[in-house]
């Protein structure tokens, strides 16, 4: 796997947002390989470095996703208001 911001993988790992998590790199709160890291922007690779937050190895989470494609008749409308009165598919 490449190389990954910090915070990016932080936030994909559910710590917190990723604007959040750039301020716990920035106070000091998190580390890689044992070392703490206050630079915003620090790459890792996953698949390697160690990340601590608050004592914690942090792993991260492979997600999953399932798209569903969804088709409407012709003619409806899909909304919950709907200024012009056309015949609505709820």
């Amino acid at each position: 796997m490449e190389e990954i911001r910090l915070q990016k993988f932080l936030a994909e790992s559910g710590v917190a947002s990723r604007r959040k998590c750039e301020e716990l790199i920035e106070y000091g709160k998190v580390k890689v390989n044992g070392k703490t890291v206050t630079k915003l922007g620090t790459k890792i690779n996953p698949n390697i470095d160690e990340v601590e937050y608050n004592g914690k190895k942090i792993k991260k989470i492979k997600k999953e996703y399932t798209y569903i494609l969804l088709n409407k008749p012709i003619d409806y409308v899909t909304t919950v208001k709907d200024q012009f009165r056309q015949k609505n598919c709820t």
